[in-house]
């Protein structure tokens, strides 16, 4: 449980490194290296692996999760706040619904996984603080967000924490303004 706990920490203070690079010259810039990314991606994949249902995958209820299918002729209309309003609520509903499954899982091994995804979906969210992204402001229930839907076992929800993340947040995170490479 230490390594995966270690491993998000890890992430996190390499994120933190980056951004507060000492020596700079210019200005601080917000973190945009899409690497961080992917390697929480990688651990949210093998939370998905890991899941096993011998336990059974029935979550105790069902929960609300974001849609991950991506249009992009509406995504690009969208300007940034709504983008990031689609992301932040998202990540909301997941970090909602992963604390729902570790209640409903007995595996310690498991727990350490969902930990990990948790602490994931937190450090995302100092990114987008770090962008200056407009902090989003959970709802009193997820019943009147758009774009969700309701999902009732423990692999499908996993499948969705990874394809919101390969999806909807490395768009968000490689068009962000301030992660723009200056064309001069």
């Amino acid at each position: 449980m230490l390594q995966k706990t270690g491993r998000g920490l890890l992430a996190l203070l390499l994120m933190l490194l980056e951004w507060t690079r000492p020596g700079l010259l210019s200005p601080l810039r917000p973190i945009c290296d899409l690497r961080v990314l992917d390697h929480i991606i990688k651990e949210a994949r093998d939370a998905e692996v890991a899941m096993s249902c011998r336990e059974g995958c029935s979550l105790s209820e069902s929960v609300t999760v974001p849609q991950t299918k991506v249009d992009f002729d509406v995504w690009e209309k969208k300007n940034g706040l709504e983008q990031a309003q689609e992301v932040q609520s998202g990540l909301w509903l997941l970090q909602q619904a992963l604390s729902l499954l570790r209640t409903s899982v007995t595996n310690t091994a498991m727990h350490s996984h969902i930990d990990n995804s948790v602490t994931n979906l937190l450090s995302i969210n100092a990114v987008l603080r770090s962008l200056n992204i407009q902090e989003f402001t959970p709802p009193a229930s997820a019943a009147g967000l758009e774009g969700t839907w309701r999902v009732s076992s423990a692999t499908d929800l996993l499948q969705v924490h990874v394809n919101f993340l390969r999806g909807k947040v490395r768009l968000l995170l490689s068009d962000a303004r301030p992660c723009q490479q200056d064309i001069s």
